[in-house]
C-alpha cells in the first residue's frame, strides 16, 4: 500500500490491532505485540478484500490504510474466534 517503512507500519498496525481488540473484546487476552501482528496481518487481509471488489488501495492515504487494517484486523479476529471456539461475533 503506502511507502510508509516498518515503522510505519508497526504503529498503524499496533494502532489497528488494539481499536479492533476494542471492537472485538479480545483486548484484555491480547499484550502490544499480537495488537501489532493482528493489525498488520489485518492490513493484508484488508487490503485483499478490498482488491476483490475493485478498490485501488496503492492510492489510499493514511486514513485508508489505517481502515484498511482495521478492518482486516476485525475479520482476522472474528475468524480466530470461530475457530478456537470462542466466536464472540460482536458482543
Amino acid at each position: 500500500m503506502l511507502g510508509l517503512g516498518i515503522i510505519g507500519w508497526i504503529i498503524i498496525g499496533g494502532l489497528a490491532g488494539w481499536l479492533a481488540g476494542k471492537i472485538m473484546k479480545t483486548d484484555a487476552q491480547q499484550g502490544i505485540l499480537l495488537n501489532i501482528v493482528v493489525g498488520v496481518i489485518g492490513g493484508f487481509i484488508g487490503g485483499f478484500l478490498l482488491k476483490l471488489f475493485g478498490v485501488d488501495v496503492e492510492g489510499g492515504g493514511l486514513w485508508f490504510s489505517f481502515f484498511t487494517c482495521l478492518g482486516g484486523a476485525v475479520v482476522l479476529l472474528f475468524l480466530v474466534g470461530m475457530v478456537t471456539g470462542r466466536g464472540r461475533a460482536l458482543r
